[in-house]
């Protein structure tokens, strides 16, 4: 996975994710706002944005992130972000609260999706929180599905993508300028699984304490923003 998610780190600016954070971030910025806590660790920190963000919110807070892209973990250390690439389960110590932002847990798949929560559990203290947002039904089988191409002066990639039997599958393909105007080929295979509220409720022993749909392209639920607590 980590080399998937190594060329998925060198297109990322180009799939408009930034022009959907804010509005994700919002959710977990009003639940941090009521929440006392020193400590905070951001699974799947990705390029460091949402941990950048909260450091200048809290400058007085220790915050971690990690990330199986050791593209993405660079790019974060250079933001100022105290990022490593590693698993959690290989991480010592407990932290206050946990994030998975931007549908981190839907890269898992069902093997892996109730020993990750057990390993959150693990890295909990006792009242601690773990934040997460989840794709709908809707993001997968309507919404993201599809062909796109995307591009600047020294990047062509396109997107190919389908849902089916609640396995989302996206083939990257990237052409990258090198010099004199040759281009360089690559693809990798990347996959998501769709899983509702139920599948992570019964999958862990943290309790679900809020839950909420969001909505930022039309009227319907296109993620699922979930706090639960140990």
């Amino acid at each position: 996975m980590a080399k998937s998610l190594n060329l998925y780190a060198r297109v990322e600016d180009l799939l408009g994710v930034s022009d959907v954070a804010p509005i994700l971030y919002s959710y977990y910025f009003k639940t941090l706002e009521k929440l006392e806590f020193s400590s905070l660790l951001d699974i799947g920190c990705g390029r460091g944005e949402f941990l950048a963000k909260l450091q200048q919110l809290y400058p007085d807070r220790d915050f971690i992130g990690i990330d199986l892209s050791s593209v993405m973990v660079e790019i974060a250390k250079k933001k100022g972000v105290k990022a490593y690439c590693t698993n959690i389960s290989n991480l010592q110590g407990k932290f206050d609260i946990i994030t998975a932002v931007f549908d981190m847990v839907n890269y898992l798949n069902p093997k892996e999706l109730k020993p990750f929560l057990k390993s959150v559990e693990e890295h909990l203290v006792n009242g601690g929180y773990f934040i997460c947002d989840i794709n709908s039904y809707y993001a997968f089988s309507d919404l993201a599905v599809g062909a796109y191409v995307r591009d600047d002066d020294s990047r062509f990639v396109t997107v190919d993508s389908f849902f089916e039997d609640d396995i989302y599958y996206s083939e990257f393909t990237l052409f990258e300028k090198l010099k004199d105007n040759i281009f360089e080929k690559f693809k990798e295979n990347i996959l998501q699984y769709y899983y509702d509220i139920e599948d992570l409720t019964n999958s862990t022993s943290l309790k679900l304490i809020d839950k909420r749909g969001i909505s930022v392209y039309g009227d319907e639920v296109e993620k699922h923003y979930l706090v639960f607590r140990k």
